[in-house]
């Protein structure tokens, strides 16, 4: 393969990285892949000697490094808010996201019966994810914990588990848990315990 075959190789990842980074829902990994797509793409435009091309791509790579920073180390602005399982608005949430819950969660079911508590993660006034499941003695068998696709980045899930405690809770336990979901519960502080996960509160 000649050298400029490999140079270009090289330019058509960077770019494609950058294009598939603006197909990302969730901002941190859109920055993440963009900021790849950039650093690949400003080593071709060095290769090429193309210097305004691997300039601007340099000044991207810095931007998305920024606001990266800048993503993990602001206080997000999350709020907590308790529902009623089997209220109306649980039950439009989980309509809403039917499709993408099934997809995270396949094959897990529960009866609207057995649960008795519900939190709602709100963004400003954007819904971010939902908690649900049953309470007693401050013990909480989470039976679903859903983020959208925008806020998959942990922050949601780190903002509950640090704010749960003030909900009355002591411990939270996670059973089943579905092997795309296990990187999550250990990013949140859960530990496995004889086929249970738990995250002391």
């Amino acid at each position: 393969m000649s050298t400029a075959a490999i140079y270009e190789i090289i330019g058509y990842v960077g770019s494609g990285l950058v294009l598939v980074s603006f197909l990302m829902s969730s901002v941190v990994k859109l920055r993440l892949v963009n900021c790849v797509g950039g650093i690949i793409f400003t080593v071709y435009a060095l290769l090429i000697r193309s210097y305004p091309t691997m300039i601007m791509n340099i000044c991207l790579v810095i931007i998305n490094l920024y606001y990266l920073w800048k993503l993990r180390n602001s206080e997000p602005n999350y709020r907590l808010v308790s529902l009623t399982p089997g209220g109306d608005y649980v039950d439009f949430f989980l309509r809403e996201h039917r499709e993408d819950i099934a997809k995270c969660f396949p094959g897990r079911n529960w009866v609207d019966g057995e649960l008795n508590r519900a939190w709602l993660v709100c963004h400003g006034d954007t819904a971010a994810g939902l908690l649900l499941g049953t309470e007693q003695d401050g013990v909480l068998d989470v039976a679903l914990d859903y983020s959208t696709p925008a806020y998959r980045d942990s922050s949601e899930g780190r903002y509950l588990v640090e704010h749960l405690g003030q909900e009355g809770l002591r411990l939270l336990r996670y059973e089943h848990a579905e092997e795309g979901h296990v990187a999550y519960l250990k990013r949140m502080g859960y530990a496995p315990k004889a086929g249970v996960w738990e995250r002391t509160l």
